[in-house]
């Protein structure tokens, strides 16, 4: 029994994983999943509302004061005409203006600060202007820009952009 080959026996190496890099990953699929999920939660709006007039229950077409309205209508070749009210009753004429930091931007800053100063006095403070812009399919896109940035610089922080103009709307716009 002495010839007989001895058996070779394997050493065992013991198995070991390096981690290091599923732990990389894994921190850096937490940090995705947590910037998108806070990115794909709903950003909320504030809506400025008109004020009701008294008498008045749900709101109803008509029912609304238009004090603190603006109406800003732009038109082809840089033409910008504005309005404080409603159209049928405005509170100042409609009037032609122009780009200018005299023009529109004095403007719109003059009626706002008439708007909230009338309702500090009423008792309702911080309600400033709600300003409606009205491009017509003849604007350009930068006239529209040029408002925009100019809600901004005049901190209005109810403005909507509208696409329906009024026969009477139109009517002005068409008017020289």
């Amino acid at each position: 029994m002495e010839n007989l080959p001895k058996k070779i026996r394997s050493k065992k190496l013991s198995t070991r994983v390096d981690l290091t890099a599923m732990v990389s990953v894994s921190f850096l699929l937490i940090i995705f999943f947590m910037v998108t999920i806070e990115l794909a939660k709903p950003k909320g709006i504030g809506l400025g509302l008109p004020d009701r007039e008294r008498g008045c229950g749900e709101p109803i077409p008509g029912c609304y004061n238009g004090n603190r309205f603006y109406t800003v209508l732009l038109g082809e070749n840089d033409k910008l005409i504005t309005y404080a009210g409603l159209l049928d009753n405005p509170l100042e004429k409609p009037r032609e203006t122009n780009y200018s930091k005299k023009g529109f931007h004095t403007d719109l800053k003059i009626v706002n600060k008439r708007i909230l100063e009338h309702s500090a006095a009423v008792g309702k403070p911080n309600r400033g202007l709600i300003v409606f812009i009205k491009p017509s399919s003849k604007s350009n896109y930068g006239n529209l820009v040029d408002i925009l940035n100019e809600m901004k610089l005049a901190n209005i922080e109810a403005y909507a952009i509208v696409d329906e103009f009024t026969p009477e709307e139109t009517k002005l716009l068409a008017s020289n």
